[in-house]
């Protein structure tokens, strides 16, 4: 029996493997973060009949546990609200427990907001500092904007919830006015946008409101 790691889509819901489309298929009890996004998805893709339960940063050490007796009984698929789980999400909570107590973790290769920015970049990439999500509070929130401020010898890869895009945006042009900045905005959908180019240029050019992004800034 299996914890399997399923990655779904981040934006076109058609961004599916045909394995992990058999995994979901075969396994009777599947994981996820939020049940309205995550069972809209399934839906849409033909599955239903389901048990469904939750590991979200609300999961408590019993919840994992009780994830991880399931585990060993079964084979379980663990997705997330979108891309790869485990990437910036509380799936390694469980993959750890699974892993200590012998409970065998397969991973299948998809969909990923980084993997996507990467290949649209213009600049050759050999390497990168993955930041990741940067405080919500203002005071940490400062504090990291001026840690990124130390010399850089790599590009940093940043994301945020969508709500704080312009906020971010801003921030961006405050502490990094004469960087170099690539920008995924809503990536795989249809409104998709990639603006790429110094921050002076590119910033202005955010349109207001939410949406799905992740960035990178060159030193």
């Amino acid at each position: 029996m299996s914890l399997w790691i399923v990655p779904v889509p981040i934006g076109n819901k058609d961004d599916f493997t045909l394995r992990g489309l058999e995994v979901l298929r075969r396994c009777s009890v599947v994981i996820i973060e939020e049940f309205k996004e995550s069972t809209a998805w399934l839906r849409s893709q033909g599955i239903s009949g389901k048990n469904f339960e939750v590991l979200n940063e609300h999961s408590t050490d019993e919840d994992v546990e009780k994830l991880r007796s399931l585990c060993k009984e079964q084979d379980v698929a663990l997705i997330t609200d979108s891309g790869t789980p485990g990437f910036c999400d509380p799936g390694p909570r469980l993959i750890q427990r699974c892993r200590s107590t012998g409970v065998k973790v397969e991973a299948l290769p998809g969909a990923s907001s980084l993997m996507t920015l990467l290949s649209l970049s213009g600049t050759p990439l050999q390497q990168f500092l993955f930041r990741g999500f940067i405080p919500a509070e203002n005071v940490e929130r400062e504090k990291a904007w001026n840690e990124l401020k130390t010399p850089q010898k790599v590009p940093v890869v940043l994301m945020d919830t969508p709500y704080r895009l312009n906020k971010m945006i801003q921030e961006i042009t405050r502490h990094f006015p004469k960087s170099k900045i690539l920008l995924g905005l809503n990536l795989t959908q249809e409104n998709q946008l990639v603006l790429e180019g110094p921050v002076s240029e590119v910033c202005p050019k955010v349109p207001a409101g939410k949406m799905e992004f992740i960035l990178i800034l060159w030193p």
